[in-house]
């Protein structure tokens, strides 16, 4: 495989928005910045580590069936890409693959038999990959996530590692979740849930979504005629997800809000989305080459958290609650310290030390999430007490706190993010 050039092909320019002020409430121009920044033309040639989420919707044709003519001119696509970029692939098609050899007539509704589907699926998925790049020179890899993944900072840490030592190796790793495995409330939920994530994940300048409609549009292309494609977004609001619909392909999962919610994702790691017609041979070169097409999602220029507080804010799912008085919530939200087990009044659910808890103030709110130190049993026992008292409560001490303050995030904080 060709050595990747790690220098970039241009550097980001600086193009001034030509969007009037009184253009400013239209779809297309809103949450448009006033000062100047770079070009989607300048940010898409500079990129040179990409997360490439492949849909369902792209890699198959009539009734659902895999489309191989478009994935293996996807795959001479990704070739090229690799030339002068590492890239990273998000793919779908699993279960389409598992489908066809199944003989099934339709894709399963219930989670068994997608799981099942994808069993089937899978290899041959990762077969067509090796045979279409392999033969390239190119080097293909398969990881496999699950939610429980991204939840445990080891193994999350250690899928980063691994797909970092992929890239140094100059192969070329294709992501997907572990459906065989995964159970509905595990899930992503889709694809590209998966991709926002995996910017995160290995530390990617530019996420470009193919999918099976030509970007976000005033209303569905698909039922209105009159509707028109929506070029460049800045910043993903309720009135932007409202323009999008769910998937009607029937063989997908995610519609374009989940697309658009994996762009915020993503901008919040101050990475660009671009959401593109993977339909049409080429798109993918043209995109990166900077030709105008499909929807570009611009990231705010000043992402919000750190990728460790976004992954707990975002990514983890708590495994309980700790609800705190007036005085513990002011500590944590005003005064930046740690939850101490004095200010903790109630304990819900089962959890171990060092997993995900969401704390709670008086009334009941979400104020923020973090890393218990000791487990509910243990912090039931605390409530209330002291830290000078824990040593003779539970026999050992392991800390003073319950949620130290470098475990834990704000949730709806300007600095450190939205409620999820």
């Amino acid at each position: 495989m060709p050595r990747r050039d790690s220098a970039a092909s241009g550097a980001p320019g600086s193009a001034k928005s030509t969007a009037k002020p009184e253009n400013r409430g239209k779809p297309e121009n809103r949450g448009k910045p006033e000062r100047p920044g770079p070009s989607r033309r300048d940010q898409l040639r500079a990129a040179r580590r990409i997360v490439v989420k492949i849909g369902t919707g792209v890699l198959t044709g009539a009734a659902g069936r895999f489309d191989r003519v478009r994935f293996d001119s996807l795959c001479e696509e990704l070739y090229h890409a690799t030339l002068d970029r590492e890239v990273v692939v998000v793919s779908s098609g699993a279960v389409a693959l598992g489908v066809e050899r199944l003989g099934l007539a339709t894709r399963p509704k219930d989670i068994i038999g997608k799981q099942a589907a994808a069993a089937v699926g899978q290899s041959r998925l990762m077969r067509l990959y090796d045979d279409a790049l392999g033969a390239k020179g190119v080097t293909v890899a398969q990881v496999l996530l699950t939610h429980a993944d991204i939840q445990s900072r080891t193994r999350y840490l250690n899928a980063r590692r691994a797909i970092g030592q992929l890239l140094e190796h100059e192969a070329l790793p294709i992501i997907n979740e572990n459906d065989t495995v995964s159970v509905e409330e595990l899930k992503f939920g889709d694809n590209d849930t998966l991709a926002g994530m995996a910017v995160d994940l290995v530390e990617a300048e530019l996420l470009i979504i193919l999918t099976d409609i030509d970007g976000l549009y005033t209303a569905d292309p698909r039922k209105d005629r009159s509707a028109t494609r929506i070029p460049e977004v800045w910043g993903i609001d309720p009135a932007t997800l409202r323009l999008a619909g769910d998937s009607s392909s029937g063989v997908g999962t995610g519609g374009m809000a989940t697309k658009l919610r994996a762009a915020s994702r993503a901008g919040e790691s101050g990475v660009p989305t671009l959401i593109a017609p993977g339909k049409r041979v080429g798109s993918l070169e043209a995109a990166l080459r900077g030709e105008e097409l499909g929807t570009f999602v611009h990231a705010p220029p000043q992402p919000g958290t750190g990728s460790r507080k976004r992954w707990l804010l975002r990514d983890l799912r708590p495994m309980g609650q700790l609800f705190i008085d007036e005085g513990a919530a002011v500590a944590v939200t005003e005064r930046g310290k740690s939850l101490l087990p004095s200010g903790v009044r109630e304990v819900r659910g089962t959890f171990e030390g060092g997993e995900p808890v969401e704390i709670c103030g008086p009334g009941g709110r979400a104020l923020a999430r973090g890393f218990s130190i000791y487990s509910s049993e243990d912090l039931r026992r605390l409530a209330g007490c002291q830290t000078a008292v824990i040593e003779s409560i539970l026999g050992y001490k392991l800390a003073d706190e319950a949620v130290h303050r470098d475990d834990l995030v704000l949730i709806g904080s300007p600095a450190e993010g939205t409620t999820p």
